[in-house]
């Protein structure tokens, strides 16, 4: 082959690598011949979808040789009266991941520029460079947002600001003080994205709904997702909620039939099923609570976290996550987050936390 097709690509996407998920359990499987696998790799629900989203997803597949309904009639109705907002505020996307890639496409591209923070969430610098714009990224602070360098960094350019609220990789999180300021200070003609991919895991008193900023703020759009506490990860659902001239940039750009017949079902069942959504929040405060004293027993480090994942200090990640998939056990290395001495682990179900605990006192005993 003569030709160089990475050269025939955009000068944004020649720079990019591509995403890199947790590994699958199947992959491990076939790579080492084990059966007996924990998955704590991909901020997953360990609990899974709800009975009541099951039960959407059987009905709706009955009906698959039918393309769904593009517009998400039923699912934004359900979210604007759940959410007091107008379905014209709404944007649904293949993850809420997509509704990051749209914001991109619409308000980013070559000459303007995004700002993020060091350590934040992956999907950020690809989904900037991807239409050429600059990435302008803020030195973090203790792991988490400097919300006073990422003020220092706008300029007449910067056209959207992401923040990610709690970060994903980190966990940590922004109180509404510290939010309410930063906004007052962002020109209104900046975009600023508020990532609540984790937000119903939070049960600190002083963390800030994010869509009341956006009621207060025209240029704040608010990005959250089924696929964490709400357990729809393979099915790929999300929305965004913002002001209605913003949502319909967005939903300009957004692909024809992006969500699925059977995602828009199950995500409508399940937004409205707080009684998961409560079983699952107590689940992860008790795992929670369970890895921070296997980790202090351990004398391992690490970032606390209002999430459903912790990131734990263990010097040579790389060889101890290799280590500990030997034993079955699938962590998430972070080191392509500029943290090569911390992995990432997800919050699982009771017995799957202490299998993680007890492989990683093997490996270090080692």
């Amino acid at each position: 082959m003569t030709t160089d097709f990475s050269a025939l690509a955009t000068a944004g996407v020649q720079t990019l690598q591509p995403y890199q998920p947790g590994k699958p359990e199947d992959e491990l499987q076939r790579e080492l011949g084990l059966t007996d696998i924990v998955k704590l790799a991909s901020n997953e629900n360990p609990l899974g979808p709800s009975e009541k989203a099951l039960a959407a997803i059987a009905d709706a597949s009955q009906n698959l040789g039918r393309y769904p309904d593009g517009s998400g009639f039923q699912l934004k109705a359900t979210l604007a009266d759940l959410h007091n907002v107008a379905p014209a505020q709404i944007t649904l996307g293949n993850g809420s991941n997509d509704v990051l890639d749209l914001v991109a496409r619409a308000f980013l591209g070559p000459g303007r520029e995004a700002i993020f923070s060091e350590h934040a969430f992956a999907v950020y610098p690809i989904a900037t460079a991807a239409v050429g714009a600059t990435a302008c990224v803020a030195k973090a602070d203790n792991y988490g947002h400097d919300l006073d360098a990422m003020a220092q960094l706008i300029t007449d350019k910067t056209s959207v600001i992401f923040i990610a609220n709690p970060n994903n990789p980190t966990g940590t999180w922004l109180s509404k003080g510290e939010l309410k300021a930063f906004l007052k200070l962002v020109p209104s003609h900046v975009i600023v994205v508020l990532d609540e991919a984790y937000y119903e895991y939070v049960e600190q008193e002083n963390y800030p709904n994010g869509l009341k900023l956006a009621k207060r703020y025209d240029n704040v759009i608010v990005t959250r997702t089924f696929s964490k506490i709400h357990g729809l990860a393979g099915l790929r659902i999300g929305y965004g909620i913002s002001h209605p001239e913003v949502a319909d940039m967005l939903n300009r750009v957004r692909q024809p039939f992006n969500c699925n017949s059977v995602a828009l079902a199950a995500a409508q069942a399940a937004v409205l099923d707080e009684e998961h959504v409560v079983r699952s929040r107590e689940l992860n405060s008790a795992g929670l609570a369970q890895v921070r004293r296997g980790l202090q027993s351990l004398n391992r480090p690490f970032i606390d976290s209002v999430g459903n994942f912790l990131c734990v200090h263990v010097g040579d990640a790389a060889l101890v996550y290799q280590k500990l998939l030997e034993k079955g056990v699938i962590t998430r290395p972070v080191a392509g987050y500029g943290m090569p001495e911390y992995l990432r682990v997800t919050i699982g179900l009771e017995s799957e936390n202490q299998r993680f605990l007890d492989a990683l006192e093997a490996v270090l005993s080692e």
